[in-house]
């Protein structure tokens, strides 16, 4: 999401009455039921959300701070805004500002009543792919039960061959309006007829097939491909493939989750895989050359140095995931373990007491020669 501050238009040392008016200027002007542009809806929903936060002096202060991640940890929202703010939040603080003695409660109706086409909710998946998948990219094909709408009745709701007529509870408008009236002057609240869902019409027979609904659920297949370098709770978005809308509105989105399924053989880290290489004692001190799987590159070839020591980091260079924004890929880290036989044979027994006679002490950490500082810090100290 933007700035809340440049959603605003306004400088971020802006007082509480610069931030309100330009909430009220911007708020009046992306009105759904005064701008039919498609994207006035999303954008009175930013503005709306942008002066809740600015608004309140603890919240704002929090976005100074930590900028959206700060107020949504504050809030406790897992995200899409503080407190997962929605259009009916951004109408709700709408008929605050405005509602009461200035004239404009009764002006609008409530965007996204029942009555008039609207956009049918999104499905949400969870898919599960392999290491693998996730760093070579995959061609999936699922199966989702979504809302479609009715073909005997084209989404009308009406059995075929028979008509609609005006609901007489609501006058047609689909909508019941109360009047209250107070100090400060009058305030209209609006809400969608009960009789007619907010249609301003009633079925005079409703559709076999889907009951009145204008829906109907089927089950169909779904095509989509994961990017190479996804990782878990990275999601997709299928534009318009989702829950068709009420009264032929356009249909939602599937949004498809990603879960990455682990890989006994590598630890990933960002777009980083760790591989642990057990080493037998002499490869350890000789040095060797070994062979080590990644997950595109098949078998690579890896150097082990001689003297290396257990836990020691190697690194195989564009050998670990994709980049899933940018070019490029991660590396693949080796650890190297040093494996300590359990069951010797009469011959390494034999072999391992040789070197017993001949082998330096390893080296105490606590009685290791001491640096340049830690000299000098003794010599003080004494």
């Amino acid at each position: 999401m933007a700035d809340y501050y440049e959603l605003l238009g306004i400088s971020r040392d802006a007082d509480s009455e610069q931030i309100k008016r330009a909430y009220r200027q911007l708020a009046m002007q992306y009105h759904p039921d005064r701008n039919e542009a498609p994207e006035a809806e999303a954008r009175f929903r930013q503005v709306t959300e942008a002066y809740e936060i600015l608004r309140d002096a603890e919240k704002r202060q929090q976005y100074d701070r930590y900028g959206e991640a700060g107020v949504k940890r504050q809030a406790g929202a897992p995200g899409g805004g503080f407190s997962g703010f929605d259009f009916s939040d951004a109408f709700e603080v709408f008929m605050r500002e405005f509602g009461a003695g200035s004239g404009l409660g009764d002006l609008f109706r409530r965007a996204g009543s029942p009555r008039g086409p609207r956009r049918g909710s999104d499905v949400k998946l969870r898919v599960k792919v392999t290491l693998e998948e996730a760093a070579r990219g995959a061609e999936k094909n699922l199966k989702v039960k979504v809302l479609v709408r009715c073909s005997r009745c084209s989404g009308d709701g009406a059995e075929p061959g028979t008509s609609r007529e005006s609901c007489a509870h609501c006058g047609g408008s689909g909508e019941l309006r109360q009047m209250q009236r107070s100090m400060l002057g009058q305030f209209v609240t609006v809400r969608p007829c009960s009789e007619c869902g907010g249609a301003g019409e009633r079925i005079g027979e409703h559709c076999q097939e889907c009951r009145g609904d204008g829906l109907v659920r089927v089950e169909k297949n779904v095509k989509f491909s994961v990017p190479a370098g996804v990782s878990t709770d990275d999601y997709l978005k299928l534009s318009g493939q989702g829950n068709a809308g009420a009264s032929n509105g356009p249909a939602g989105d599937v949004l498809v989750l990603i879960e990455v399924e682990d890989d006994a053989r590598f630890e990933r880290r960002g777009d980083d895989l760790v591989y642990n290489l057990a080493v037998t004692l002499s490869q350890a001190a000789l040095g060797a050359d070994v062979e080590v799987p990644t997950v595109i590159d098949g078998v690579a070839k890896l150097t082990v140095p001689a003297g290396v020591q257990g836990g020691q980091a190697l690194r195989l260079r564009n050998k670990g995931m994709p980049r899933l924004r940018a070019s490029g890929r991660g590396d693949q880290v080796v650890r190297v373990l040093v494996w300590t036989p359990t069951n010797l044979s009469r011959e390494e027994r034999a072999a391992l007491e040789r070197l017993a006679e001949v082998e330096q002490p390893a080296p105490d950490p606590a009685n290791s020669e001491p640096g340049f500082w830690e000299r000098v810090k003794r010599a003080f100290t004494a």
